[in-house]
């Protein structure tokens, strides 16, 4: 260890190892699920909130359904 190892007072430094992480195939995929959880979660929050709070509600928990595929293609990477 040399001297570059250590910053604030002695405590090693974190290393990244982009390069030891397997490859994300699902990585686009994945992206394109949270864009479409987040618009639908804010479109029906904005629906609960100004017009109709079961329709809003549908929409939400129609979010959600995004959001669970993602998490899955994320634990089985």
């Amino acid at each position: 260890m040399d001297n570059s190892d250590f910053e604030y007072g002695g405590a090693l430094r974190h290393r990244r190892r982009q390069e030891e992480e397997p490859e994300d195939r699902f990585k686009m995929l994945r992206q394109v699920l949270n864009i479409l959880f987040m618009l639908g979660a804010v479109a029906g929050v904005a629906i609960y909130f100004t017009s109709n709070q079961t329709t809003g509600t549908y929409i939400i928990l129609g979010a959600m359904v995004f959001k669970i595929v993602e998490c899955v293609l994320r634990l089985t990477k």
